[in-house]
């Protein structure tokens, strides 16, 4: 099997449930039949939105460090930083695109119109690759972004209780009832305040669609 090599911390939460997921759907009978991962869990990397060049050269140095420790593939659980990606792809390693391959799961449920839960880097990412597909974007606005954006950082902070799921479920609730055939969970910590039995149509977890891919491709020919 090939090792996994994950650019983490951002935010650490969020990184250790996407490894929880990745070791969950990783079919094994023993230790050995699980993906070596090395892992690089950096909360310092500077912020994505305000400084993206600082950003992604912290991320090209992560990328090369993990090259270094014996990564084969790279992966990032954090969708606003994939507007970095291109420091990351100068470690000459396969990086799997978490954007692109929600999308392709987005477009698998056949929705035409799609809510997507994300930072406002995310929502732009997730704008391009949705309408390369042929789909439409939902997302929130006014009052409700600012929800949704405190809610990301109460994650951060420790605050999944139970006044922050209901509010995820409200948000999510509103796309669904405004005509979105699916919803994206576009940051990697709305899955820890909202599930599929939240929202009445698919939610595609940006999460869980990353670990499956990279349990794929790890294990492409174990």
């Amino acid at each position: 099997m090939k090792t996994l090599g994950v650019l983490g911390g951002m935010g650490p939460a969020a990184t250790v449930a996407f490894l929880a997921r990745l070791q969950a759907l990783t079919p094994a009978e023993g230790d050995a039949d699980h993906i070596r991962v090395v892992m690089d869990l950096n909360p310092q990397v500077p912020d994505r939105n305000k400084t993206p060049k600082k950003a992604e050269t912290v991320l090209g140095e992560m990328a090369e460090r993990l090259k270094v420790a014996g990564a084969d593939i790279l992966a990032m659980p954090c969708n606003t930083a994939h507007a970095q990606a291109a420091g990351i792809r100068k470690a000459s390693l396969p990086f799997i695109d978490m954007i692109a391959e929600t999308t392709a799961a987005a477009k698998a449920t056949g929705a035409e119109w799609v809510g997507v839960l994300a930072t406002p880097g995310g929502e732009a990412l997730y704008r391009k690759a949705l309408r390369d597909q042929g789909m439409s974007l939902m997302t929130l606005d006014g009052p409700d972004r600012d929800v949704f954006l405190d809610l990301v950082y109460g994650v951060k902070r420790g605050d999944v209780g139970d006044r922050a799921h209901g509010e995820m479920r409200r948000l999510a609730g509103l796309f669904a009832g405004g005509g979105a055939g699916a919803v994206i969970a576009g940051c990697t910590e709305v899955p820890l305040l909202l599930g599929q039995d939240d929202v009445a149509v698919p939610l595609v977890d940006s999460a869980e669609v990353l670990a499956r891919a990279c349990v794929a491709a790890c294990r492409e020919h174990a």
